[in-house]
C-alpha cells in the first residue's frame, strides 16, 4: 500500500488560513490525528494520535482551533477548510463548536448547507431530462463554518472527519 505523506497537507492549508486571517484577530490552529478504535476494558474506544502518515483506509480528524486574540467579540466569522487531496470526507467531528455548516462540491467556490443537490442530464425513452440528485458527502471538497460569536480570549474548534483513499 502507498503510505501518503501528511506533513505537507496541515502546512498548505495553514498557508491558505493564515493568508485569510490576516486582517483578522482570530488564530486558527490546524490538527490532523489518526483515528484508531482500539477496546479497552471490554468496550471500543477512540484513541487520537497526531498524522504524520498513513495508509488508505485510515480514518482522520481534522480540526480547527479558533482563538480570538483581539479585545472585541468577533460576530459571524467564518472559517473555510478544504478537504484534503487523496481524502473523502466523511462526517462532522462530535463534540465540537455551535456553527452553522456550509459544503462545497466545487473546491470553494460556492457553499450551501447538506444535503447538497447537483443537476444531471440524461436520457429516458429516447429524451433528454435535467434531474436533481443528492450529492453524497464524500464528494464535498471543503467546509465552511459560519460561527455566532467568538469572544475575546475564548477558543473553539470545529472539524470534520476523513478517509484517506
Amino acid at each position: 500500500m502507498k503510505r501518503l505523506n501528511l506533513l505537507t497537507t496541515p502546512t498548505l492549508l495553514l498557508l491558505g488560513l493564515a493568508a485569510a486571517q490576516s486582517a483578522s484577530p482570530l488564530k486558527l490552529e490546524l490538527a490532523l490525528n489518526l483515528v484508531k478504535t482500539v477496546t479497552e476494558n471490554g468496550k471500543a474506544v477512540e484513541k487520537f494520535t497526531p498524522a504524520t502518515t498513513s495508509l488508505p483506509g485510515d480514518i482522520l480528524s481534522q480540526t480547527l482551533t479558533v482563538t480570538n486574540t483581539g479585545k472585541a467579540t468577533v460576530r459571524n466569522a467564518v472559517v473555510n477548510l478544504p478537504v484534503p487531496k487523496n481524502t473523502e470526507y466523511l462526517a462532522p467531528e462530535k463534540g465540537m463548536a455551535n456553527a452553522r455548516t456550509l459544503y462545497s462540491i466545487d473546491g470553494g467556490k460556492t457553499y450551501a448547507p447538506a444535503p447538497l443537490f447537483r443537476k444531471v442530464t440524461v436520457t429516458e425513452n429516447g429524451k433528454t431530462v435535467t434531474r436533481e440528485v443528492e450529492v453524497k458527502p464524500n464528494e464535498y471538497q471543503a467546509v465552511r463554518w459560519i460561527i455566532p460569536e467568538v469572544n475575546p480570549g475564548s477558543s473553539l474548534k470545529v472539524g470534520y472527519r476523513i478517509r484517506v483513499k
